[in-house]
């Protein structure tokens, strides 16, 4: 079944952008350049992701992006405390809850929102009471779902790790789960975001088949697929496919 109803939204993670930046030391390239000429370019938001090891995107950066980010601007993080001040300082419009280790590489996990449930009404209400639209990360297991929508949270961000990795296998069938998924979430009241390892060569096939999709965050094969094909055209040919 293909749905295309709505207008889904790309917010570009520029994490790999800071990355290369402190490769050097410096400011090349310059951070919010490029966010600034994302968003010319069409893209509706920009997504960071500070670690507490800074070793991408630095806190300061948060701040320094606030008043350059006219589009959505999306915090993604574990709510530790550090992260919960820096959030509730800026104001972004959304914040998304990951549950990452310290030390880990990328986010490879979503949120067990049954074990965790009780801990995550506590920090979502915390990021609501300040204006904060919130979402949680979480895999496409059904009582995740259910239990996300107890938290309180406004969105869900589906992890599709797995689906680009079987979609480049040539199995297709492996959206079926993050359809169901979707569906549970619009009939729960949740909205829907995704993101992780999705690309240009499985963005459209994701779009259609998953109802009322509101926003994905791309920035490591955006970023890498730019270094082909120059960061305007890709923008562009994202928008085309989720259009």
């Amino acid at each position: 079944m293909l749905y295309f109803k709505q207008m889904t939204k790309l917010s570009v993670n520029i994490n790999k952008i800071a990355t290369l930046r402190n490769s050097r030391g410096g400011d090349v390239p310059n951070l919010i350049q490029v966010a600034k000429d994302i968003q010319e370019f069409g893209a509706e938001g920009i997504t960071i992701h500070p670690r507490p090891d800074e070793r991408h995107i630095r806190y300061q950066d948060a701040y320094d992006l606030k008043p350059i980010v006219t589009t959505e601007y999306n915090i993604e993080g574990n709510p530790i405390r550090k992260f919960m001040d820096l959030v509730l300082d800026i104001k972004p419009t959304q914040v998304t809850l990951v549950p990452d280790s310290i030390s880990q590489i990328t986010s490879n996990a979503g949120w067990d929102t049954i074990s965790n449930q009780s801990y995550l009404q506590e920090v979502i209400a915390e990021f609501k009471n300040a204006g904060i639209r919130t979402s949680v990360f979480i895999d496409t297991d059904l009582k995740l779902i259910e239990a996300a929508a107890k938290t309180g949270a406004d969105r869900i961000e589906l992890y599709t790790e797995h689906f680009a990795s079987e979609y480049e296998k040539g199995n297709k069938e492996a959206i079926k789960s993050y359809t169901e998924a979707a569906i549970l979430a619009n009939e729960l009241g949740l909205g829907i975001n995704a993101g992780h390892d999705l690309s240009l060569e499985n963005i459209e096939f994701f779009k259609q088949n998953i109802p009322n999709l509101a926003e994905v965050s791309i920035g490591h094969a955006l970023i890498s697929e730019s270094l082909y094909l120059g960061l305007q055209n890709v923008v562009n040919m994202y928008k085309y496919r989720l259009s």
